[in-house]
Parts: structure tokens; sequence; C-alpha cells
């Protein structure tokens, strides 16, 4: 059977997740890849950098946009070891990303402790029933309108 480019780009995704796991780290790893051509690749750095952002597909996609120096990724696919968190998921949209291959799903982490199922559940629900509080405070405290003032382009 021939190995395909997801294959291939999934096994590094999985080799690096493993590599970081090891190493102390969470068992998770990301590639960007445009053409045929890897573009960026990280793992997931939340102890390292003490930033609870810096999940491998946030850092992947922040450094392939550096290096394509562009935000939409349109043309690029993704490989993850995991099921992209919500986190993850929005900045891939929000990139434009093309498509994403992952390999364990939330379910297979679940025994391990890794699972973002429970974020999953609570982003589904409406802004007032969620468990964290959100609320809309009095934009007229300020004069401008930010949203107004970048529209002017």
């Amino acid at each position: 059977m021939a190995v395909t480019d997801d294959d291939r780009f999934l096994c590094r995704a999985l080799e690096l997740a493993c590599d970081n796991a090891l190493a102390g780290g969470r068992p998770y790893g990301a590639v960007v890849v445009r053409a045929g051509q890897l573009v960026a690749e990280a793992v997931n750095e939340l102890h390292l950098r003490s930033d609870p952002s810096a999940h491998a597909e946030m850092l992947a996609l922040r450094a392939a946009a550096a290096t394509l120096e562009r935000l939409q990724l349109d043309d690029c696919t993704v490989y993850a070891s995991g099921q992209p968190c919500p986190m993850c998921l929005a900045a891939l949209h929000l990139a434009s990303v093309r498509r994403v291959v992952f390999a364990y799903s939330n379910a297979d982490g679940e025994p391990y402790g890794f699972t973002t199922a429970a974020l999953y559940r609570q982003m589904a629900l409406p802004l007032t029933e969620q468990a964290l509080e959100i609320v809309q405070g009095d934009a007229s405290l300020w004069p401008d309108n930010p949203f107004a003032l970048a529209s002017r382009g």
C-alpha cells in the first residue's frame, strides 16, 4: 500500500507529539503543509511558556502565517496528533485553513485525561448559560467605536 502525503504528515505530527510527551510536555504535535511541502511544525508548549494558548496547532499556525507572510492559510492543510480543541478549531477557521487531518479523537484521549469534550459542550451553550461568567458592558462609556474606526480603512 502506497504511503500518501496525509500518512506522511500525520506521522510527523505524531512523532512530534510522542517526542514532546517523552520530554515532559503534552502529547500534541501539529504541522502545516502547503502544496505538499512542510511550512511549519510545532508542539504543545504550555509547560515551557506558561501560556494557555501555546497549543501545537496555534503555534504551528503562527509560524506558518509568519513564514508565508499572510493571515489566510486557505491553501494549507493542518495535520494534528489530536482532535483540535475549540480554541484551535476557531483559529483554524479564522485562518481559513482548507483542511485538517487529526489522528486521535477526544474519545481516544479521554482514558488518559486528554480530552476537550467538556469544552466543546460548554461552547455549544448560549453565552448566558456557560460556566464562565460572560457580561456585556456599556460600550457607550468610551467616545469612539473601535469597529467604526477600523472600518474607515
